[in-house]
């Protein structure tokens, strides 16, 4: 067992463990940390904790202090190094007229890297560009192909929902999104509808997914016949959220709702399928 605090680099980004030692680290706290790009600053989101060995990676680096005024200063005038940095690879590219767009750009709290993002459709060779950045700020560079969701995350915006972006927010990690998530929620499958800002599909269908498969495997599917307090009929809809079907009465050929009660109560119950 490991007693740790969660540390956010980024507003939206992962949290990572680390070690408190003997410091005195609450939540909302502001802390410098070893990492493997070198010493970083960091805002704590946890409170200190115990975690298994499966929920760290070893070996867990320790809190090096907690913050100071003088460190406040130094990302303030790493941020404004950046913006200077990202002017100047912006020219840089179009000298190199390099099929690339530079997204951001940050510096790490020590200053032993400057790490540019940027998106493309395919491989870049930006060797060229490097070797110019290398020789006016003398330091490490690193060029990182990120993709659209990525640009979104770091570039932020309003959702079709009026809201600000989920990923530019709250969200630490991408999960995995199917179109099928949208046809089990039957949302329209026009991609302008079901698509965010970054052109794929919007991280939110996963969100009541789980629900929407739970209660669909009590439902029966559409084409099923069930019996009703009226008789035999034919499922042709469903109602998920509100566990509410509307089934074709087989003899009265009108169209009834009910809910699933109303079929599970039924003294004999029978789905099966049509020919």
């Amino acid at each position: 067992m490991f007693n740790v605090v969660g540390v956010r680099f980024k507003k939206a980004g992962k949290v990572y463990y680390f070690d408190p030692g003997e410091l005195t680290v609450q939540k909302n706290d502001s802390v410098i940390v070893e990492t493997i790009r070198g010493i970083e600053y960091g805002l704590v989101v946890t409170n200190p904790k115990v975690v298994g060995e499966h929920d760290v990676v070893l070996p867990l680096k320790k809190v090096i202090r907690i913050a100071d005024q003088k460190d406040h200063m130094t990302v303030d005038e790493n941020k404004i190094a950046a913006k200077e940095a990202y002017e100047v690879c912006t020219s840089k590219i179009i000298e190199h007229q390099l099929d690339m767009k530079l997204v951001d750009v940050e510096y790490t709290f020590d200053r032993n890297k400057i790490i540019f993002y940027f998106t493309a459709d395919g491989r870049v060779d930006f060797r060229e560009l490097v070797k110019d950045l290398a020789a006016i700020f003398r330091t490490r560079i690193e060029l990182r192909q990120i993709g659209v969701r990525d640009e979104a995350k770091m570039l932020g915006g309003i959702g079709p929902c009026g809201r600000m972006l989920c990923c530019s927010t709250f969200l630490g990690d991408f999960e995995p999104v199917s179109i099928k998530m949208a046809k089990d929620q039957n949302l329209s499958l026009n991609p302008t509808k079901i698509s965010g800002l970054c052109g794929r599909l919007m991280c939110c269908l996963k969100y009541e997914n789980d629900e929407y498969e739970t209660v669909k495997e009590a439902l029966p599917d559409i084409g099923e016949k069930v019996h009703t307090p009226h008789g035999l009929g034919k499922v042709t809809g469903l109602n998920i959220l509100e566990r509410v079907l509307q089934v074709e009465l087989q003899d009265q050929g009108r169209i009834i709702e009910y809910t699933m009660d109303e079929i599970l109560n039924e003294e004999i119950v029978s789905i099966q399928s049509t020919d």
